[in-house]
């Protein structure tokens, strides 16, 4: 009777430890591929305008985290508090299409706004997203994505060191 109590214990222990393995592969893959998809993402944009691409940094996906799951009960597009980074903030309805690449190229798409020759965004336009992520300066990202209580997709990147300084020109 013990030894199949033992049997049954260790069968179950088993599965267990089998299903978190799985879970944390799976998850890590995932992981690999948000970076992938935002490095690939944002250093496309970058090379259009002949910048050096940007390398991931883990400390800035970590605060970039730790700000995310702030906003998980609002998702609201409220910038963090935190100074010495730049900020992109994405907002998406729903969890189930939105990525990093979809993110990306919605900041990436700004770039229609903005016109260098004077250095502005057209008029009642934002394109700030975009010109932080071709700030030559910048040569660091991180990067958080999060389902909030809505449902909705929230994802926040940090930049380092941060653009868009008035006056000065992204490239």
């Amino acid at each position: 009777m013990a030894s199949s109590c033992f049997q049954l214990l260790f069968s179950g222990l088993l599965v267990l430890f089998i299903s978190c393995f799985i879970n944390t592969t799976h998850a890590a893959q995932n992981a690999t591929d948000f970076i992938n998809q935002m490095l690939v993402s944002h250093n496309a944009a970058r090379a259009v305008v002949g910048v050096p691409p940007l390398v991931w940094e883990p400390l800035l996906a970590r605060y970039a985290r730790v700000y995310s799951n702030q906003r998980r009960g609002d998702c609201e597009l409220i910038h963090s508090p935190g100074e010495g980074f730049g900020e992109n903030l994405f907002w998406g309805q729903g969890h189930k299409y939105w990525n990093a690449t979809i993110a990306v190229g919605e900041w990436v798409a700004e770039k229609q706004w903005y016109d260098y020759k004077s250095n502005t965004c057209l008029p009642d336009k934002v394109c700030t997203h975009y010109t932080q992520i071709v700030w030559r300066s910048t040569i660091r990202v991180g990067c958080a994505q999060i389902v909030c209580d809505s449902g909705d997709t929230f994802i926040t990147c940090e930049y380092y060191p941060p653009g868009n300084y008035i006056g000065s020109w992204p490239y």
